[in-house]
């Protein structure tokens, strides 16, 4: 322990803007609690209400030997939720700072860390305003800012979060301000416009980094538009799998715009956000192939499950939906279209449905219901319960935080070719080492591009089990070096997987080393981040 932070604390708690300041026990029974089982040491924490604080907030950090970590939301489930890479630091949650404009006209909101996507829904909706919120299946309360900074994907219309950043405004390690040059230069407007600005690009070094604290963000919202409809379909048979990801591709390519992106999700995947875990699994083992197969027809869910949104005016979708259908012939089954409308009278009609069928029927048909509000750009809690699928406690009916309630879960989340045969290769690979270790093989494809799949692997575990986290970690392990056997790697990763990934590059870290070093010599902010 720094033997100066108790003069430290003692000078943090006279900084205006700082709200809080917690000692070590405090800090961690707030922030210490990980989904993934990750073990870090919290010295202590600040809740900081006002940006202004933070350069006071650095340079006392400097003078007393400390190292700081700050966080948005710490809603980061599955890569670390509010944890440092490194023990030993000073959280600073900004969740407090909530501070946002919207420019109604030409849609582009800049706010701060602890903006949610729930304020910014319910804002734009009382205000009336026509855009979507750039969502995740995160939930309501997970930070808009933090998921940019990490680059995270969502399914609306800007599917690449920082690919909607405009501007971007940071503190650096000795308290000094970062503007971009368009800003400093006096057209703040135009650098909320205008992404690339003009000179060298510098924004984007405070993605996946530590080379400074983000306090403001410009972010450009798509407009809502009079039509957005869902593609549902089925791949009846595992082996269309190939031929489906060369249609998708087709469809991708020949409409952008209007298709924002295709998911193909397994039927271990829907499962998993649809039916309750099965009883009698014992622990370390994988659910039998018959009984993924009876849950599959009980709740209708096919071996592949595809998924797209198609966003234009009523005779554009229209025409979409036939390029689709067309694209899709014979290799799609139960190929639907559902406006959200559509999709709750769905639910309501199977509500009528006798039998455990019903049930299912049911079941997945309110999933969809709720998915449909998630595309059009309005966030909800639809993804969560995935991440409660393996816990013994259950789940609350709403509010959910799987890092408070127990849950176990860990991502591994890799870049895909978009071709049938990589596809297939990098299926089979996570089938095999995920049985490997007892873990289930839950597989989504997202289209970034016409080009490239970010996959997403949940690796849910019961927390409860002893040794069942040092399990789940073997397995990611495991998996990132058979993925990049494969060519495929992750596009982010939880924070005790950073330094792994230093070592795997080394001419990228030594350049990393030579940012920091001008920017943070003593590496004051996110100590062994990325």
């Amino acid at each position: 322990m720094n033997d100066q932070l108790p003069s430290a604390l003692a000078e943090w708690r006279g900084v205006p803007g700082v709200a809080q300041v917690l000692d070590q026990p405090a800090a961690m029974a707030r922030y210490g609690r990980d989904a993934s089982g990750i073990d870090r040491t919290i010295a202590a924490a600040l809740a900081i209400t006002d940006g202004a604080a933070l350069p006071a907030v650095l340079r006392i950090a400097a003078r007393h030997g400390c190292h700081v970590h700050p966080v948005s939301t710490g809603r980061n489930w599955g890569y670390g939720s509010a944890l440092p890479a490194c023990s030993g630091a000073v959280l600073l949650d900004l969740s407090g700072m909530q501070q946002f404009t919207v420019d109604a006209e030409l849609g582009v909101v800049t706010l701060e860390p602890g903006v949610t996507q729930g304020m910014l829904a319910s804002y734009l909706d009382a205000q009336g305003h026509a855009f979507m919120v750039p969502v995740t299946g995160a939930g309501p309360n997970t930070s808009l800012l933090g998921n940019a900074l990490e680059r995270g994907y969502g399914i609306t219309p800007h599917t690449d979060h920082f690919g909607a950043v405009t501007d971007v405004e940071a503190v650096l390690a000795d308290g000094t301000l970062y503007r971009t040059a368009l800003s400093e230069a006096g057209s703040p407007e135009l650098a909320r416009l205008f992404k690339w600005g003009i000179g060298t690009y510098s924004a984007g070094l405070f993605t996946q980094s530590g080379l400074g604290i983000v306090t403001r963000m410009s972010i450009v919202l798509a407009r809502r538009p009079e039509t957005v409809k869902v593609c549902l379909f089925n791949l009846r048979d595992d082996a269309l799998l190939e031929p489906a990801i060369d249609r998708i591709r087709h469809i991708l390519a020949t409409l952008p715009g209007i298709v924002a992106g295709l998911n193909l999700m397994n039927r271990h995947r829907v499962l998993a956000m649809t039916a309750p875990y099965p009883d009698g699994i014992a622990p370390g083992k994988t659910i039998p192939a018959d009984v993924i197969a009876q849950l599959g027809r009980q709740y209708q869910i096919a071996p592949w499950t595809g998924f797209g949104t198609l966003y234009g005016t009523p005779a554009v979708v229209a025409a979409a939906q036939k390029e689709i259908r067309r694209a899709l012939r014979g290799i799609a089954s139960r190929l639907l279209f559902l406006s959200p409308a559509n999709a709750q009278l769905l639910a309501r009609g199977a509500r009528w449905l006798p039998g455990p069928l019903g049930q299912g029927v049911a079941r997945t048909s309110q999933t969809l219901a709720s998915a449909l509000e998630l595309v059009g750009g309005r966030p909800n809690e639809t993804a969560l319960p995935l991440a409660y699928w393996r816990n013994p406690a259950g789940q609350p009916a709403q509010d959910r935080d799987p890092a408070r309630d127990g849950c176990g879960l860990r991502w591994y989340a890799p870049l895909v070719p978009m071709r049938g045969a990589d596809a297939r290769a990098y299926v089979d690979m996570v089938t095999r080492v995920t049985a490997d270790y007892g873990l289930e093989p839950l597989v989504t494809f997202t289209s970034i591009s016409d080009r490239l799949f970010d996959s997403t692997v949940p690796l849910l575990f019961d927390r409860g089990v002893a040794g069942s986290a040092e399990r789940t970690r073997a397995c990611y392990d495991a998996l990132v070096q058979a993925g990049a056997g494969l060519g495929v790697f992750p596009y982010r990763v939880g924070v005790d997987a950073m330094a792994a990934l230093a070592e795997r590059m080394p001419q990228a870290a030594a350049f990393n080393n030579r940012l920091r070093a001008a920017l943070d010599p003593a590496r004051i902010i996110s100590r062994g981040r990325y």
